[in-house]
């Protein structure tokens, strides 16, 4: 996909800063994951969980998360 921005909007645009725009949009709105995002935005996932604090956007995390989170820490404390 191409996105054209018009020229009067391009001399303050920087193309990383951008595209940390769209992922963390596309992210906040649920779009796509917080992994797809930090590949948008060609970061790390820990630094776009670093951005989203800093903007106030929380992490989404539901129940299911929660039930695999609790199933790998039951598999980690027979080991």
């Amino acid at each position: 996909m191409k996105l054209e921005v018009p020229d009067q909007f391009t001399a303050r645009l920087d193309q990383a800063e951008v595209m940390l725009d769209l992922a963390v949009g596309m992210y906040a709105s649920g779009h796509l994951t917080l992994g797809q995002a930090a590949g948008l935005a060609g970061i790390p996932q820990a630094q776009l969980q670093r951005e989203l604090g800093r903007r106030q956007i929380p992490v989404q995390y539901d129940l299911e998360d929660l039930a695999q989170d609790l199933l790998a820490a039951k598999d980690l404390s027979r080991q």
